[in-house]
């Protein structure tokens, strides 16, 4: 299976969402979804250690 190039270089991380000229309500909607988004990540990353964990207690026995 060939790799490709592009896969080995890094991720461009978008640019940052412009605030300039989004009101006070804007902001605080954005800071739900971000927040939201957060969590979500959060529970991925306990997901997979949970996995990692039971999967490592799995081989020692």
């Amino acid at each position: 299976m060939a790799i490709d190039p592009e896969e080995l270089l890094p991720r461009k991380r978008p640019e940052p969402a412009k605030l300039d000229d989004l009101s006070v309500a804007q902001l605080n909607e954005r800071i739900g979804e971000l927040e939201a988004e957060i969590a979500r990540v959060k529970a991925e990353i306990a997901k997979r250690q949970a996995i990692k964990s039971g999967a490592a207690k799995l081989f020692r026995s």
